[in-house]
């Protein structure tokens, strides 16, 4: 693939592939590798990843391009904030040329956490169809810059394939929202995060929402990540009453 603004238009093409590529049974997991490489090989970016998000408490992270970009979705999933998680809460565009310059920022945890030799630049969008959100595609840059109005277009049209991929795979039901039992099935790469917030939640009585703002606190003073927390709870290495802060 090249670059955007060369004369021909690839997206078009990918959008082609992806879908085909799902109606012959393939692993949804591989289009949104294929994606994120596009976003790579197309777009001066140096990483993408893929997030679903079902209500304000369940983030799903479902693909990550790179080291750096697994390390921006762990943080965000940890810190329950940062671009993806404002891009799905505006339906709008984040959009950071240089993450160290940037001082009005709703997710200032999150960005002093980010190593700026590695992340110069951030940008989120939104993965929408209509008024139905269903979450975010993350993009950074090693080195700060902005996107042009012509990669931007890429950028949202590639969005735009990753949730007509994820609609096609998941068979959305009739409020038109992703199955959230299809994304468990999906990954369980946070399994141990919901299994700590029940043990949290047995042993408090409080709720699904204030068991894991207790683990995502404690995380944070303790200057850990959340599913780092969560595994000592899981295999008994830390107990409950200990996060009781």
């Amino acid at each position: 693939m090249t670059r955007s603004g060369d004369a021909a238009d690839p997206v078009p093409g990918l959008l082609a592939e992806v879908l085909a590529a799902l109606r012959a049974g393939s692993d949804v997991l591989g289009s949104l590798s294929r994606l994120c490489q596009a976003c790579v090989s197309l777009l001066p970016v140096d990483g993408a990843s893929v997030s679903v998000i079902l209500g304000t408490e369940h983030r799903q992270p479902l693909y990550a391009s790179d080291a750096v970009a697994k390390r921006i979705e762990d943080l965000q999933f940890s810190l329950g904030e940062g671009p993806c998680f404002e891009a799905f809460t505006t339906g709008r565009p984040v959009l950071v040329p240089d993450l160290a310059r940037q001082t009005a920022l709703t997710w200032p945890v999150f960005a002093a956490q980010i190593d700026e030799r590695q992340v110069g630049a951030i940008f989120a969008l939104p993965l929408r169809r209509g008024a139905a959100r269903f979450g975010a595609m993350d993009m950074y840059r090693q080195r700060p810059g902005w996107l042009s109005e012509a990669e931007l277009e890429v950028a949202l049209r590639i969005a735009d394939i990753i949730t007509s991929a994820l609609l096609a795979a998941s068979a959305p039901g009739p409020d038109g929202q992703i199955d959230e039992r299809w994304i468990t099935d999906l990954t369980q790469d946070r399994a141990v995060v919901h299994q700590a917030t029940g043990f949290v939640i047995a042993e408090f009585g409080i709720s699904p929402e204030q068991a894991l703002a207790r683990l995502r606190g404690y995380a944070f003073v303790t200057g850990r990540l959340l599913q780092d927390v969560a595994l000592d709870l899981v295999t008994g290495r830390l107990h409950p009453r200990v996060i009781d802060t």
